[in-house]
């Protein structure tokens, strides 16, 4: 009776939708009932000491969940992993809920529930130079939203050597804007990153901007596209997911209120929160 209702309710909400929109709503849906546990799974592959989570080789340095142009949907993901190595990433990647959820067999329904290795090779992987630069570290959300560029060079421009002639003017460029989160370059993927295969393919950029409009002037207007340099220029808006806590600061205002979730998930992990071996985090 209760799945009755369910579809009945899907039905009607939907209604007048197209069968692709249908697709990409349910594939919104799922993408969003899954982030909390998106959320637990990258901050447990953050945790480990002496004696818990000790064989953890991958770091989720951060997560943005993808909008679409309308901002009514979510339509994607970009993470930053701190690994040694592509197995080590990849081995990671394969317990994350949403890309088991989408990498899941669909004849299986149990597939997304057990702890099966599954295949991440489908999924795209780029080694990310982070511009280290005071300059370039604003906060996301300060003077506008956070935005994100995904662009890829021409193939030609791999070899001409453009990307060197106009990276001077492509970094005055950010620094001058007063609105750059985060910026670099993105290599081939290779095991090591000293490889001579893992040359650079493209740029991801975070940056601040009042609204999309906003967003696309300031990346056509950048050196580097104004002289040719990249073939695909991809501009979202994006969430920020708050994958590196630890622990929620209590409510000084309401101190009744529960602010102790992800301590709780922890105990319940296994992982000692009481530990002496990370006092400055637990202490």
């Amino acid at each position: 009776m209760g799945e009755e209702e369910e579809e009945e309710e899907d039905g009607e909400s939907n209604e007048g939708q197209s069968d692709v929109d249908k697709v990409l709503w349910h594939m919104h849906d799922e993408r969003v009932a899954l982030t909390e546990d998106h959320v637990l799974w990258a901050r447990k592959q953050n945790l480990y000491n002496e004696t818990f989570n000790t064989e953890s080789m991958a770091d989720i340095l951060w997560s943005h969940q993808i909008l679409s142009s309308d901002l009514q949907r979510a339509i994607g993901h970009v993470m930053c992993i701190d690994s040694p190595s592509l197995a080590d990433c990849r081995e990671a990647l394969s317990r994350d809920p949403i890309i088991r959820s989408l990498l899941s067999d669909d004849n299986d329904p149990n597939s997304n529930f057990n702890d099966d290795p599954i295949d991440v090779s489908s999924i795209p992987l780029y080694r990310w130079r982070h511009i280290r630069d005071h300059t370039l570290r604003r906060d996301d959300g300060r003077d506008g939203t956070p935005h994100l560029l995904l662009a890829f060079d021409r193939p030609e421009a791999r070899s001409d050597g453009l990307r060197e002639e106009i990276f001077n003017n492509h970094l005055e460029y950010l620094i001058r804007s007063e609105r750059i989160i985060a910026s670099g370059p993105l290599h081939v993927a290779t095991e090591k990153k000293t490889d001579g295969k893992s040359i650079v393919v493209g740029t991801l950029l975070l940056f601040n901007a009042r609204d999309r409009e906003d967003a696309v002037d300031f990346v056509e207007n950048d050196p580097a596209a104004l002289a040719g340099l990249y073939e695909t220029m991809t501009v979202h808006r994006y969430n920020s997911l708050d994958v590196t806590g630890k622990f929620v600061s209590e409510n000084l205002w309401f101190p009744k209120q529960n602010t102790y979730q992800m301590k709780e998930a922890m105990e319940y992990w296994g992982y000692p929160v009481d530990d002496e071996q990370t006092k400055w985090l637990n202490w």
